[in-house]
């Protein structure tokens, strides 16, 4: 299905075939466009849509004004493919991590408001059809991969004749997953050496941005504010004690989460009994991103489903995330009272 692009529209969803033809052939190399007007402008918005992925939660996100004539969308397409280059230089998955998710939720901001012929078609145009009631079970599987609700679990959705029935509202949630998949498989780039260089100071500015930005979020890793299912997780090993897969993903998640190096990481698994190096560091760098995909720590309900949920006090009650719990106590510094901790824990 064919559908007349607007203007805009190429601003909206610049990750479409049609965006980048509009762009037109450039004669220019990078390093000479960055040097144009035109380039040193885009650098600026990309700059800012970086920094717009780092700073800010999904929820709170303001998207920009649209250019409204052809200049200001070829310069806001431009940032987008300069973003892209900029966090492939940086060499932090991390860093594209944030940039997919936030690309994905800026095409969907605009997609929910779309007539639904245009969102059906930017939908096919990354392989996804919005229409039906239902997606191929193998499509849905893929596409919920890095989604760890326990809604999204294949056991808890219909399933009739090879497909999972999705109401409109989901659809419209798994759509933007399908725009951050699809943008995260395109990353990083392949990035000339030269163009990078150009660009050190930019990817510099970044890696500072994001550093203090897990600093302001968590700070220094306290495990005094860690909640009692990490506690006991971390304790388990230190003691030398084996836990299961469950509760090594989600104590590693965690850990990486509030801003744990890699190494440290590792190092907590040394004293296991089966501990590997080789398979510990594939494992903790997989989690951590280094496959393609940075994982969350899972939330309370699937630590409940895992059987890893020990020792909940008062907090725990008030909360649906470790990393919440970790936050609170963070900003609190104290214990929650003993009282609420015992009820809690015979609930």
């Amino acid at each position: 299905m064919r559908v007349a692009l607007e203007l805009r529209d190429f601003a909206k969803y610049p990750f479409l075939k049609e965006s980048q033809q509009f762009m037109g052939r450039n004669a220019d190399t990078i390093e000479e466009f960055l040097h144009s007007n035109s380039g040193k402008i885009a650098l600026r918005h990309a700059m800012g849509r970086v920094r717009a992925a780092l700073r800010a939660s999904e929820q709170r996100e303001e998207i920009q004004d649209l250019p409204a004539d052809s200049l200001g969308v070829k310069i806001s397409v431009s940032g987008y493919v300069l973003a892209r280059i900029i966090v492939s230089c940086a060499g932090d998955r991390a860093l594209v991590e944030r940039l997919a998710r936030y690309e994905a939720f800026r095409a969907y901001r605009f997609l929910i408001d779309e007539e639904e012929e245009k969102r059906s078609f930017v939908a096919g145009s990354i392989g996804m059809n919005v229409a039906g009631p239902a997606l191929p079970v193998i499509q849905y599987v893929e596409i919920v991969a890095g989604l760890h609700e326990e809604r999204w679990r294949l056991v808890n959705r219909d399933v009739q004749d090879g497909k999972v029935r999705v109401p409109p509202a989901e659809m419209n949630e798994l759509l933007r997953e399908q725009v951050r998949v699809i943008l995260l498989r395109q990353l990083p780039l392949r990035v000339p050496e030269t163009v990078c260089r150009l660009l050190l100071p930019h990817t510099e500015e970044i890696k500072g941005i994001y550093q203090q930005t897990m600093l302001e979020q968590f700070g220094s890793v306290e495990e005094e504010a860690f909640p009692p299912c990490m506690q006991a997780l971390s304790a388990a090993l230190t003691g030398g004690t084996n836990i299961p897969h469950s509760g090594r993903f989600a104590l590693t998640a965690f850990l990486h989460n509030i801003g744990m190096a890699s190494t440290e990481i590792i190092s907590l698994y040394c004293r296991a009994p089966d501990f590997d190096l080789s398979k510990t560091q594939y494992q903790v760098e997989h989690i951590s991103g280094r496959g393609g995909t940075e994982y969350t720590a899972p939330s309370c309900a699937a630590m409940r489903t895992y059987g890893i949920c020990v020792h909940s006090d008062s907090l725990c009650e008030k909360i649906n995330h470790p990393l919440n719990y970790y936050r609170i106590r963070k900003k609190k510094g104290k214990k929650p009272d003993a009282a609420g901790a015992t009820e809690a824990s015979q609930s």
